[in-house]
């Protein structure tokens, strides 16, 4: 991951955002839910405070940021200190690994993808969630970013550049899942099929 991490200085803000912004938080996690396979043990790369992680039940994770980390430790998650290109673990030891809004901080993404590649079991899942650049809440994120305090020093993708980059390593293609089609709702969106209308993306893949 990139060598200054903005959420250093923002833990606490970070935390705050989800709070204020609850229904946004609860339409992502309806979405993810749908990916995450049941009973399996998984892993979170850019696991930040574990906000995900506790309300997906996944107990493992990494981050760089060690003020994000404190806040995971005391949602009692296991959780270590890294970056996603050269992560803490042996290989093949998960059933599946999610990045949540973490490839765009990532200084190297394909080593990050071929990492999670090496940690999972044969037939393990990688999940990717995004803000798809190419919805119009991506593309209003894109030209605010440099006023942003999160998403600054963020590389925004697009659903089929997500989708490449996993097929060029060796993932086969499983689901992809959207929502958020309108950022600004009062009530918790249910996820649809495919891409290109909802602006939070979750694409899942089979190690093959």
């Amino acid at each position: 991951m990139m060598n200054y991490n903005p959420f250093d200085d923002l833990a606490a803000d970070y935390e705050r955002w989800f709070v204020e912004n609850n229904i946004i938080f609860q339409t992502e996690l309806l979405a993810l839910k749908q990916a995450i396979p049941p009973w399996k043990t998984g892993v979170e790369i850019g696991i930040g405070s574990g906000i995900f992680a506790e309300k997906l039940g996944v107990r493992y994770g990494i981050d760089p940021s060690e003020s994000m980390l404190g806040y995971a430790r005391k949602r009692g998650l296991d959780v270590q200190k890294g970056i996603a290109e050269n992560l803490p673990y042996d290989s093949e030891s998960f059933d599946f690994a999610m990045f949540i809004t973490t490839l765009c901080f990532v200084n190297n993404p394909e080593q990050a993808i071929s990492e999670a590649y090496r940690i999972l079991k044969i037939n393990g899942e990688v999940i990717v969630a995004i803000i798809d650049r190419e919805t119009r809440f991506g593309e209003f994120l894109e030209k605010g970013k440099e006023k942003s305090r999160f998403y600054k020093y963020a590389q925004f993708y697009s659903a089929p550049e997500i989708v490449n980059l996993l097929e060029r390593h060796n993932f086969k293609m499983s689901a992809i899942i959207q929502t958020l089609a309108d950022p600004a709702t009062f009530s918790v969106e249910s996820p649809e099929e495919g891409y290109g209308k909802g602006s939070f993306v979750v694409v899942k893949a089979v190690k093959a």
